[in-house]
């Protein structure tokens, strides 16, 4: 009966605070609505539940809905409206509602587990709502009204054109996923790619969409850390898409500095990741960073833009360019998320309902901290400047956004 006024006393808080498309409903019949025409039912199916709306966290909301002791009927655009409403209401003044950092340990073995925990759930789940070529990062749009597909390889093509990619190449992409960019760019310029995984299922799909697209001369694609990959100089060009996440702040040193070495002088590499908004590099409050180290990214953290510049340039790699694709990633995870949910009954036979629950909420949550602006993403493009000093940059960046594919000493190069 304690917890049950409690909760009453919040809820005539929250009524007081401004409407809010919420019904609340308890174990007993008893219903709540927070405006005149609630869209979203959150259903308590037992007393002890209501510990999770007393502290009500995105992470501790998250955590009792994928637990199984709340449930949720309603869009999941509103769903995620009224977590963020409920945890900035709460009535007890908490921790979590502030930015949070931990710093993190990031061995081989550590980093090899986080990986294979997110990437490994099921090929087969990841194709329900990912595009074609399964490419999973920010997409790149023109317009914002493009489909998943059309915006993914728009951004694959942005990227090659950035790295100035030409025949004959050595190309690295780390963290290459299920290989789409490698394949984009020995398909479309013409190079010898490399990508490198820590995820088996990623590496064993890419292997086998390489031999069936007859790219087997052109593609190679390795199961390795970033740490071990061999050589000095051996690439001309690198990226690096949506995977410094799983870095660590303390060891963003050596992932660059692994970068410079593997660099030929003039080459060129591409740094595409998730950034902090809060220049002390401290993750997205409200109990979303706890919620995403938990459940989805076990050991990501993410830097400010300030830090990554920083970190680069102590490793002698000359930033270039800076671009901002934000909104892009906003729209990329609506894209997702609305695809997820298209396809449920799938996904949750493919890798059962917690899971989905995880990604359900993980996916449109990011969607709406993007909008917001909770956390950012860049582009950030940078040479190994060679020792005579001269710039590898043309004059101006009309190559990036001409009619045709071509820029300065490139050969166009088609489909096989």
């Amino acid at each position: 009966m304690l917890l049950q006024t409690k909760l009453e006393r919040f809820i005539e808080r929250l009524r007081k605070a401004q409407s809010i498309p919420l019904r609340l409903r308890l174990w007993n019949g008893r219903e709540f609505e927070l405006s005149p025409s609630p869209t979203v039912t959150l259903s308590v199916p037992s007393p002890s539940a209501i510990r999770y709306l007393l502290m009500p966290t995105l992470d501790r909301l998250g955590e009792g809905y994928v637990e199984g002791h709340l449930d949720l009927e309603g869009p999941i655009r509103d769903i995620i409206r009224a977590g963020e409403f409920l945890s900035r209401h709460g009535p007890e003044p908490r921790r979590t509602a502030t930015f949070w950092r931990r710093l993190k340990g990031h061995s081989k073995a550590l980093d090899a587990d986080a990986i294979q925990y997110h990437y490994d759930v099921s090929n087969d789940f990841y194709s329900l709502w990912l595009d074609r070529n399964m490419v999973y990062s920010c997409g790149y749009f023109r317009t914002g009204a493009e489909d998943i597909h059309t915006a993914q390889e728009q951004k694959l093509d942005h990227i090659c054109r950035k790295l100035m990619l030409r025949p004959g190449e050595r190309f690295l992409d780390i963290g290459c996923g299920w290989g789409g960019l490698i394949r984009w760019a020995a398909k479309h310029y013409g190079v010898h790619a490399t990508g490198i995984t820590l995820s088996k299922n990623q590496h064993e799909y890419g292997k086998a969409r390489i031999d069936a697209e007859g790219l087997g001369d052109r593609c190679e694609l390795r199961l390795m850390d970033y740490r071990d990959v061999p050589g000095e100089g051996t690439f001309d060009k690198i990226a690096s898409i949506g995977m410094f996440e799983h870095v660590g702040l303390t060891n963003l040193p050596t992932y660059f500095g692994a970068i410079f070495r593997l660099l030929k002088d003039g080459g060129l590499v591409m740094n595409h990741g998730i950034t902090s908004v809060d220049v002390e590099n401290r993750w997205v409050g409200l109990g979303a960073g706890e919620f995403i180290d938990r459940y989805v990214f076990p050991h990501g953290e993410l830097p400010h833009l300030h830090l990554v510049v920083k970190e680069m340039a102590s490793q002698n790699l000359e930033v270039t360019d800076v671009e901002s694709l934000r909104p892009h990633y906003a729209q990329t995870l609506w894209h997702w998320a609305t695809r997820l949910e298209q396809n449920r009954v799938q996904a949750q036979a493919l890798a059962g309902r917690r899971r989905y629950r995880i990604w359900q909420l993980y996916l449109a949550g990011c969607a709406y901290g993007f909008e917001h602006g909770w956390m950012s993403i860049h582009q950030v493009l940078a040479a190994k400047t060679p020792r005579s000093g001269r710039s590898v940059m043309p004059w101006s960046r009309e190559y990036l956004y001409s009619a045709d594919k071509a820029f300065p000493g490139a050969a166009e190069v088609g489909s096989p």
